[in-house]
């Protein structure tokens, strides 16, 4: 009785501390933020746009035939913008600032199209695309194969070959994991595995008990001659790591690179991130998913609730694939290349030969070819039983949008799980912006009530999987460096349509009366965002 009492009176005096513990980690991460880099980043751009707005303002107001001038060739942007072959809504969220504001609009699209950088890098990648193909072929046996199987489904490998670079592959097997726990125990156990290399590419990398546990073992690997390179994107050392960070883990004989460092300079290669999530052990064995290097992937942080994350280990021939996403980004800025013969050659795995067809594959945003939000579409048109999706957004262009109405009309049962307590507020206003048109076509979305989905995945039909770090979102199917597997008859299926079932257990089905009672104001602010998403 007693114990009971002390426990009784010393639980408010905990939360009182761990309360005081969360306001400090606050005071500390804004201090960060007010004397980092992060603000260095912000007044830069600020200083640049104001500069830039100042003096359109200033000639558009002082001299007449400038503004005639900026008239004109507003009128040609327009022009340019309508007989543009990208996406409709990109159209129109571009067509937009140039009618309302037409002199900072235009100089604004002129900017991003005449962008010396961004062409710069993606000759650059597509140089490196073709350097390292010679190295994952296409086995014409696995094609054929392939093709007694399914000439749909040797048709979308061709496709991925050609268009992406990557080829199918059977000599290969995967696991799933469907929590980051499990996934992070996996990790760790074939990293302390490794022999030759290990390659890391993230989106996000923060200290705390996964990635100290994680860099504990690179160093140690390191110090035995093993290969170990990260490569983060340059997100991150905003505000979670020091911009100095390739240093401090070089010194304990990490190779280490940013991707795309943020600058204080307008450019539009800081809107495309690497949004990658990629682990490479020894060239036989590799991972992917949604999951970051960070505690709240794990459940050791508590952000949203329940963080739902999910990856896949692929072992095996299909793991070269992975290896070679992973040199193309890493040479990107190296002058003396890598021997790419070394790292996927000649690479012994003792794993058994699953059934099926693995197809990993990488998308870039600078090669106008949308392999990400193409292969989502394939799955939505061929599937005649259902397709379940799990994401965190929800922000669809036309054809996205007409693909899931157009299955769940002809009765295929198309299921969306989403967050139920959302990482962003803007996204999932937008997010409901679509809920009442999907659903009353027969699109069934679900929020996953413990809190948070990351998870980017698609299953259909028993017989194919995607899972990776593809979003269904603008940033993700057209702005960022992606990644993900295609499964086809593998047996690691039905072990993410189990995990997808179950996960559907723990939601709430929104309804088309729940549609009528959202906030009012929040229906307003969802259409007016939907206007600008593709520029978000």
């Amino acid at each position: 009785m007693f114990l009971r009492a002390q426990e009784h009176c010393y639980s408010p005096l905990r939360s009182g501390r761990e309360m005081n513990k969360k306001v400090k980690r606050k005071i500390k991460s804004l201090v960060r933020i007010i004397f980092g880099r992060t603000f260095i980043v912000v007044l830069g751009l600020a200083l640049q746009a104001a500069f830039v707005l100042t003096a359109i303002m200033y000639f558009s107001s002082h001299f007449v035939f400038f503004s005639a001038a900026m008239s004109i060739l507003s009128l040609i942007v327009l022009v340019c913008i309508i007989n543009d072959k990208t996406n409709p809504y990109y159209k129109l969220a571009w067509v937009v600032p140039v009618m309302l504001v037409p002199i900072f609009g235009t100089v604004l699209y002129i900017f991003v199209r005449l962008e010396f950088g961004t062409r710069l890098m993606n000759k650059r990648i597509l140089a490196l695309i073709d350097k390292t193909a010679p190295y994952i072929p296409q086995d014409g046996k696995v094609l054929e194969e392939l093709g007694n199987i399914s000439v749909k489904e040797k048709n979308l490998a061709e496709y991925m070959k050609k268009y992406a670079g990557f080829p199918a592959y059977r000599n290969s097997g995967a696991e799933y994991y469907p929590i980051g726990e499990d996934a992070f125990q996996a990790m760790v156990r074939e990293i302390e595995k490794a022999e030759k290399f290990i390659f890391l590419e993230f989106f996000i990398v923060e200290h705390g008990e996964m990635w100290d546990t994680i860099l504990e073992i690179l160093e140690r690997k390191a110090k035995q001659g093993v290969d170990v390179r990260f490569m983060y994107d340059g997100m991150s050392s905003l505000v979670l790591v020091p911009y100095n960070y390739p240093k401090k883990l070089a010194a304990r004989g990490i190779k280490c690179k940013v991707f795309s460092p943020i600058k204080p300079v307008f450019t539009t290669i800081q809107n495309n991130r690497d949004h990658r999530k990629i682990l490479v052990i020894d060239g036989h064995t590799a991972f992917t998913g949604g999951i970051n290097l960070a505690d709240e992937y794990i459940n050791k942080f508590e952000r949203f609730g329940h963080w739902k994350d999910t990856a896949v280990m692929v072992k095996g021939d299909a793991a070269k694939s992975f290896t070679a996403m992973f040199l193309q980004n890493w040479n990107i800025s190296e002058k003396n290349e890598d021997d790419y013969a070394a790292y996927t050659t000649n690479i012994e795995h003792d794993h058994p030969i699953e059934e099926g067809f693995l197809l990993p594959y990488g998308d870039s945003p600078l090669d106008n070819e949308n392999v990400g939000k193409n292969v989502y579409l394939d799955i939505l048109d061929r599937a005649e039983k259902y397709v379940h999706i799990m994401t965190p957004y929800l922000i669809l262009d036309e054809e996205m949008s007409r693909a899931l109405i157009f299955a769940a009309k002809r009765g295929v049962d198309v299921s969306i799980i989403m967050p139920h307590k959302p990482d962003k507020q803007y996204a999932y206003i937008l997010a409901r912006s679509y809920y009442g048109e999907l659903i009353s076509a027969g699109v069934k979305i679900y929020e996953y009530t413990p809190g948070f989905v990351h998870a980017k995945e698609f299953v259909s039909d028993d017989i194919k999987a995607v899972v990776g770090s593809i979003n269904l979102d603008y940033r993700s199917l057209y702005l960022h460096f992606e990644c993900a597997c295609y499964f086809y008859k593998c047996p690691v299926v039905a072990d993410i349509e189990k995990d997808m079932r179950e996960t559907m257990g723990k939601c709430c089905e929104i309804t088309l009366e729940d549609c009528k009672k959202y906030n009012i104001f929040k229906k307003i602010a969802g259409r007016i965002l939907r206007v600008f998403a593709p520029l978000m």
